[in-house]
């Protein structure tokens, strides 16, 4: 259940694009393990004209490191984020998202369908199969942080950053790579935020609001895929006429790798 408005925390969130309460707005929500300035590239090289307003989730990057950490919390945060920086003459909003990020705005936009124009899910992970989440986030505990810059950078060409240009992982290095106490480095994520996220995306999945225009990008070459054939299913047998449902020949990390598939198809909902 959406928490009260006193729970409700304030997301640390990048501002992208012009400053103009007239320009289209586009809500962008990254992925587990991510930060809110991952897409000032995309904003910055393919979506001109657009003010893209990009928070940090719960547990990431500069907002809020304290528990609870669920969708519903992100939900509620994301919320308030919208109010905030959306004006109302720029809603109904463009929500934009990946991966864990995609659960957390199909939350959003069935709670507030009028003030959401439509939804662009980058390999949405959610509905995932329980043991697979719950070996990825044993491995993940295991293993969080990492000797040096170097050393993390190689883990992350593991993880579905193998296609991603030099540069770009170099940037992530510099915005989001911090010291530990331990003299190692890790990334600027609450290491039991990132267990609860992939609890959180076991099990239920949520379908787009009726009525409401969505793109959902798969990632072909992640096996097994976090868009689960149950998901697919629905979205064809409920929301035929809104859902439609792309492949990008790329790793997970489709903000990176189809950058312009994904402007085009923020661009098709503005």
């Amino acid at each position: 259940m959406p928490g009260s408005a006193a729970e409700v925390r304030t997301l640390h969130t990048h501002l992208f694009g012009p400053d103009d309460p007239n320009a289209p707005h586009v809500l962008a929500v990254h992925g587990l393990t991510g930060h809110g300035r991952r897409w000032g590239r995309l904003a910055d090289e393919h979506l001109p004209g657009v003010r893209v307003v990009a928070p940090d989730l719960l547990g990431h990057g500069h907002s809020p490191w304290e528990p609870p950490w669920r969708i519903d919390d992100n939900a509620d945060a994301l919320s308030a984020v919208l109010d905030r920086h959306v004006p109302a003459s720029a809603r109904p909003v463009v929500l934009l998202a990946h991966s864990f990020g995609s659960a957390v705005c199909l939350e959003l936009a069935l709670r507030r369908p009028d003030d959401i124009a439509g939804l662009v899910l980058l390999d949405p992970a959610q509905g995932l199969d329980a043991e697979f989440a719950g070996t990825i986030a044993e491995a993940a505990m295991a293993h969080w942080g990492s000797t040096d810059a170097d050393d993390a950078k190689a883990a992350k060409r593991m993880e579905g950053w193998h296609s991603v240009s030099p540069d770009i992982l170099d940037a992530e290095v510099e915005q989001h790579l911090i010291p530990t106490p331990d003299g190692r480095v890790s990334w600027r994520v609450s290491a039991p935020a990132a267990a609860v996220a992939w609890s959180e995306m076991t099990g239920r999945y949520r379908l787009p609001p009726r009525g409401v225009p969505t793109h959902v990008v798969i990632a072909d070459r992640v096996d097994p895929p976090f868009v689960r054939p149950a998901f697919l299913a629905a979205c064809a047998a409920e929301r035929a006429d809104s859902v439609t449902v792309h492949h990008a020949d790329t790793e997970h990390m489709v903000p990176f790798l189809a950058p312009e598939l994904c402007a085009a198809l923020v661009k098709d909902l503005l």
